[in-house]
Formats: structure tokens, C-alpha cells, sequence
């Protein structure tokens, strides 16, 4: 599903002045954004853009095509509409539906400068790359390079492998640095290092367009593991979440197949803070979306359909958390809170309810609180910090479960420490399973073995099975992770043939909330 015309179709100078005015009243309360290039395409584009993730240059994939369909089929049927989409970037892309009303182009823009600001002044997106539009087109030509030379199957398959493993990563690592013995060992991304840092294989220097002729492929279309140094494999100081860089250290993968690996890796560390901040980030842009609108961007003849359209993206379902919603209201809340001075000891010692309502010290502090947490925060420390019973209350908040005798899913809960540990762990590792890498020459045979931290959630043998499997491929020995199923430690394995699974005499409860 290629996009065949990058050139998308300019700003018409009514948008261009609807740009500069947004941009000065986003300046003007005091928002920080890299510099901002809208694109205006049609929906077909926008849907082909959303599939590859907001980068039109990236890898080819099937993935992408089936992506691309779900997305069209949603806009056709009238089940889903994407109104904007911007690109964590320096500079910032941001693309308007060419179909939308002048309004909703209005309100887009001031959405997109709260997303920018955000982009740039969070903390968690501190490390991402900036200029990853660029490294995205580099991404997709050196894949179809591999493809041309090794067959688009072939290659598609292994990436297929890559990306099952692709949350298998340690999300934190990019804000600790850790010292090794030999640093020079240590692997680093083409990406940071240039192709010419990944293992060499022997091969006669040859122009780029005589590279295939003097330097074929081995029969059968691939470079043999024998074309990496082999390195002796031990166990972990102490258990690796990255197990994506275990891989890329000690796999036996040729040459392609470590680069292919290391985009993945790459562009799963990218959109990682993504992930950890989806709630805060629509929070934070449709809060200064709603503020620049309602007091600068509207006109009489365009208040109705700004309703109509923000009440549709603030709806909210019972089976469903609707992360503008939350975030938004929850911004709202803490700068109410700084402004009146409902905060500290003194505040949290009051058990008078209506003392605590008329509750009003006229601080003042609310934007300058807020503007700190937008710093600062991810999600989880986000609802950690700041959801209060209060809120919970007033918002109706309640825990939601399958009853398995009922047979559906229904209200488990209404109390404060029940829905608050619920939203905690939903996002804790955003929502998946901790796995680590135990032991890289488990009983001395090169087999990988890893460790499943459990809390309380069993893992899903039907998505471990295949996940084994696709590990198997990149490790072509024995898989073996170990985890927790019906209170006893069991150990997964496959062996590139069969599945195991061998439940232990050790019994594990988990501790209750």
C-alpha cells in the first residue's frame, strides 16, 4: 500500500492566516513548539499516513495494507474519522483532512500546537529522535535494499518475527546509562552508529550499483550465521528487560537480519513514550485546543459545530477509557485544585465536606502547576500523583470486569483504591507483560531462557506459543520462558517443533490489592 504522490497539496492562504493566528495565541500562553509544517491531503492519504504510523516514507510491510483497510473501511462506513495527525518531530508535520469544515481546521491546529508542546517539554520524549522522519526513509530504503537482494518474502517473514517482539524492550533504559566493562562491545543501531559499526562480513569493496554482482548471496538467499563473529553466550549479571538487544548481541542472525532487527528495536524505542504518555498528551492538547477556541479561534457561526464535534471526542463509553476525557478533565482538576489552594497538609486533614468545597485560598498557582506536570509526568505517575477520590467521585469512575458465572462483563467495583490500582496497572510496562532475559545458555546448551514477572495476570499461552515460536526463529535453539499458571511456576518451551509446557512443585499466590 505505497503512497505514490508524496507532494501533498499546499496551505490556501485562508489556512495559512488561520496557521499564524493559532501559532501567536499558542505562543502567547506560553507554549514551546518546534517549528510546524501542515500538509493538507485528502482522506485516502490521511488513512494511508495513519497506517504507516504518521510516516509516509517508512518500511514496506503488509501490515501497513491491513491497517490501511481497517482505517478506510471505518471512515466509509461512518464508524471512525481521523481529523488530525502529527509527527513527534523537529520539525513538527502535521496533516489537515482536506474535507474537514473551516472550523474543525481551526481547532485542529490549536490541537496540534498542544501535541507539539508537548513533543518537545515532556520529559519522556526528551530522548526520542528528532529527526526520525528522516531516519524512517532511511529505514524503508535499506529494508528494500534486503528485499530486492533477498526476496520480499523472505524478508517480510523475518520481520514479522521482529515484530512480535517488538514491546520486548526496556522503556526506561533510554534515561539510565550504565557502564560496562567493555563499552566498545557493546551493540550499538545502525541508526546511531552507521551501517559500517554492524559486524562485517568479508567482502571485496565494490560500488553501490556493483555491490549484488561482486558480492552475491550465498545460495539459498541468505548470509549464513557463520558471517558474525561468534561470541561466548553467558547468563545476565542480573535478568535484561531489553531483549531485543540480547538478541542483537548474541543471535546467531546474518548481517541484514541484525539491521533489520535494530530498525525495529529503533523505531520501538520511538514510539515508546507514545505509549506512556497517550493519556496526559490528548489531555494536554485538547485542553489548550478548547481554550484557544473558546476564547479566540470561534466565530457565532461555528460554536454548534465545535460542539458538536469536541463533544464527540470527549464522549464516553462504559466499556471503554477515553484518554481525551481523562486527561483533559484531570488537567482541569489539578489546576483548579493549585488555584484554590486544595493541596497539602492543611487541605488533607479537613474533614469537613462542605469546608473542603467552599475551599478557596485565591493562590493562583493552577497554569504554573499544570505546566510542571506536563514536564515532568508520564501516565502512571500522572494518575499516581493526581487521582483523588474527589475526582473519582465527581467523574463517576468505577471498576469494570468479566463475571464468568454471569457470563458478561458488568461494575466490580466503586471503591477509590480499587479503580485507581486498576488504572495503575493498565498502564503499568503500558499494559504488558514484564519479560526478561533469565539465561542466554540455559543448562549449557545455548537455549534462552526467560522470566515473566508475574503479578497476578497469567500470560496468554495462545500469544506466548507464538511468541516462543517467532523467538525460536531468531535464536534457532530452544525457547523457554518461565511464569505462573494456576499458582504454580511453570515453564513454556519450544523446541522448533513442539510446545511444552511443565508445571513445578514451587506455588506462587499473588498478593491481593
Amino acid at each position: 500500500m505505497p503512497i505514490t504522490n508524496r507532494t501533498f497539496a499546499n496551505l490556501p492562504a485562508e489556512l495559512v492566516d488561520v496557521q499564524l493566528q493559532m501559532e501567536e495565541y499558542a505562543a502567547g500562553y506560553g507554549l514551546d513548539f518546534f517549528p510546524t509544517i501542515f500538509e493538507l491531503v485528502n482522506v485516502d492519504q490521511l488513512n494511508a499516513i495513519a497506517a504507516y504510523g504518521g510516516f509516509p516514507t517508512r518500511y514496506p510491510h503488509w501490515r501497513f495494507g491491513m491497517e490501511y483497510e481497517k482505517l478506510s473501511r471505518g471512515y466509509h462506513y461512518g464508524l471512525q474519522k481521523i481529523y488530525e495527525l502529527v509527527i513527534n518531530n523537529d520539525p513538527c508535520y502535521a496533516y489537515l483532512l482536506s474535507s474537514n469544515e473551516f472550523s474543525d481546521h481551526k481547532l485542529v491546529m490549536a490541537h496540534v500546537y498542544g501535541h507539539c508542546d508537548f513533543f518537545k517539554c515532556n520529559y519522556w520524549f526528551s530522548q526520542t529522535n528528532r529527526k526520525m522522519i528522516d531516519n524512517m526513509a532511511n529505514h524503508g530504503n535499506r529494508i528494500r535494499r534486503y528485499m530486492d537482494r533477498f526476496g520480499v518474502e523472505e524478508v517480510e517473514n523475518f520481520i514479522d518475527n521482529c515484530l512480535s517482539i517488538e514491546d520486548l524492550i526496556d522503556i526506561h533504559s533510554p534515561f539510565i546509562r550504565r557502564y560496562a566493562p567493555d563499552e566498545s562491545s557493546q551493540f550499538k543501531s545502525p541508526t546511531d552508529a552507521g551501517e559500517a559499526e554492524l559486524p562485517q562480513s568479508r567482502r571485496l569493496p565494490a560500488k553501490g550499483y556493483m555491490d549484488s554482482f561482486i558480492n552475491p548471496a550465498p545460495r539459498g538467499g541468505d548470509d549464513l550465521p557463520a558471517m558474525r563473529e561468534t561470541k561466548a553466550i553467558h547468563a545476565p549479571a542480573e535478568p535484561m528487560k531489553d531483549v531485543m538487544l540480547f538478541l542483537l548481541q548474541y543471535a546467531p542472525l546474518s548481517q541484514w537480519q541484525l539491521d533489520v532487527l535494530s530498525i525495529i528495536r529503533d523505531e520501538a524505542y520511538y514510539f515508546a513514550p507514545q505509549g506512556q504518555t497517550k493519556i496526559m498528551n490528548e489531555g494536554w492538547a485538547t485542553y489548550w485546543h478548547s481554550t484557544i477556541m473558546t476564547r479566540h479561534g470561534l466565530n457565532a457561526s461555528e460554536v454548534i459545530s465545535y460542539a458538536d464535534h469536541t463533544s464527540g471526542t470527549l464522549a464516553t463509553s462504559p466499556s471503554r477509557l477515553n484518554p481525551y476525557k481523562l486527561g483533559l478533565e484531570l488537567l482541569r482538576d489539578v489546576e483548579d485544585r493549585w488555584n484554590r489552594g486544595c493541596f497539602g497538609p492543611e487541605y488533607d486533614d479537613c474533614d469537613d465536606m462542605r469546608e473542603r468545597a467552599d475551599w478557596d485560598k485565591q493562590l493562583g498557582l493552577g497554569r504554573q502547576k499544570i505546566f510542571e506536570v506536563r514536564r515532568i509526568h508520564n501516565d502512571l505517575t500522572f494518575i499516581d500523583e493526581f487521582l483523588t477520590l474527589d475526582f473519582c467521585r465527581q467523574n463517576k469512575l468505577f471498576q469494570f470486569g468479566y463475571n464468568k458465572h454471569a457470563d458478561y462483563y458488568e461494575i466490580e467495583s466503586r471503591e477509590f483504591p480499587k479503580v485507581k490500582q486498576q488504572l495503575l496497572f493498565s498502564l503499568t510496562n503500558m499494559g504488558r507483560p514484564e519479560i526478561y532475559v533469565k539465561d542466554g545458555n540455559y543448562k549449557n546448551r545455548s537455549e534462552l531462557y526467560l522470566q515473566h514477572r508475574f503479578n497476578g495476570v497469567e500470560l496468554k499461552l495462545n500469544y506466548a506459543h507464538d511468541t516462543l515460536k517467532n523467538l525460536y526463529a531468531l535464536w534457532r535453539r530452544p525457547v523457554h520462558i518461565e511464569t505462573v499458571l494456576d499458582d504454580h511456576v511453570t515453564i513454556v518451551s519450544f523446541d522448533g517443533t513442539n510446545h511444552e509446557i511443565k508445571k513445578t512443585d514451587e506455588k506462587v499466590v499473588a498478593a491481593e490489592g
